[in-house]
């Protein structure tokens, strides 16, 4: 599957803003025919093994071929050229691969889930489609004086304000804002920001990227502390709102864990779930399923966020740059 992510777009938007080598393959065949491109980025942490990724900082990249044999070509070149950057392979994929499934050098994760929800003709008719519960809590915000601007690089600033502080209230450390520049920047107007204000106030935030028929969400946020108001459901809304009024056929919500709190919310508005296949080499994903819920995580987490918000600022982006997630 082609989205946002496979768009030459983001290869400039990771260089440009982290310094990150793109190194995207493509196989011709004997007419010089472009058979199959398959987009990478290494990433190479310091004191730590490079990581060759597609793709990195999003849900999915993979192989875009239009033949089992370009496939193959293509994941045998990137295994040659892990091997002479000295860097692990990670492959993001929104279905499975053959070849990647049945190599001994690779295991497979599937317990993420693309949430996808097909859009009808017009914003009227989704909003019909929705149960009254939905339409409920959707009109909420708009009662308590809640209102949503959507926009680009001038709300660059009133997002980051609001996804910094909600990073690191999760213990986590933020992408830095140059990061979000260079996305709106290659996009152009591929790439929508939107923002729910609370008065003058901005609660809540996401930036949405277009590709084709398909409209994905890769960035949203809120204030915890405006919860009770929903700005969230205002948000999404907005953004789908706009989805719908464009011409857009389908919305990617983005990853969730099947039955966990991010997962029920995007369910609720009929999104549907498609399951992500994630390769890497099989030590490192063992390693990876062995220690993704552990307490250590859960201790770092913590004291991330009781860091001071200026501190935790400065020093995320030195960190988040490495982490392909």
């Amino acid at each position: 599957m082609c989205g946002p992510y496979h768009l030459f777009a983001w290869k400039q938007a990771v260089e440009k803003a982290y310094y990150h080598t793109g190194l995207y393959l493509i196989a011709e065949d004997e007419q010089e025919s472009i058979q199959g491109v398959f987009p990478l980025i290494l990433l190479k942490p310091p004191f730590l093994k490079a990581v060759l990724v597609s793709l990195p900082f999003c849900d999915y990249g993979g192989i875009l071929a239009g033949s089992p044999e370009a496939v193959d070509e293509l994941i045998t070149h990137a295994i040659g050229l892990a091997t002479q950057h000295k860097a692990e392979l990670d492959i993001r994929c929104t279905s499975a691969v053959p070849f990647l499934q049945n190599s001994p050098l690779f295991s497979v994760s599937t317990h993420k889930a693309r949430m996808s929800l097909d859009l009808p003709e017009s914003s009227n008719a989704l909003w019909s489609s929705f149960k009254s519960k939905l339409r409920s809590q959707i009109k909420k915000p708009r009662k308590e004086g809640l209102a949503f601007q959507i926009g680009s690089s001038e709300l660059i600033d009133p997002f980051y304000l609001v996804f910094s502080k909600n990073m690191k209230d999760l213990g986590s450390p933020v992408h830095a804002k140059k990061w979000f520049q260079a996305v709106i920047e290659a996009f152009g107007e591929k790439a929508h920001v939107g923002v729910v204000y609370h008065e003058d106030q901005p609660i809540a935030a996401g930036i949405v990227l277009d590709c084709g028929h398909l409209v994905s969400i890769p960035w949203a946020s809120t204030l915890r502390e405006y919860n009770n108001l929903s700005p969230n459901m205002l948000l999404y809304w907005g953004f789908l709102e706009h989805a719908c009024s464009s011409g857009f056929k389908s919305f990617d919500f983005g990853r969730s864990t099947p039955d966990e709190g991010a997962y029920r919310f995007k369910e609720q508005w009929g999104a549907m779930p498609e399951t992500l296949f994630w390769y890497a080499h099989a030590e490192k994903n063992q390693m990876r399923f062995s220690s993704s819920n552990g307490g250590a995580r859960k201790i770092a987490e913590k004291a991330w966020s009781r860091l001071p918000q200026a501190l935790a600022d400065r020093l995320g982006p030195v960190v988040r740059k490495f982490i392909s997630l």
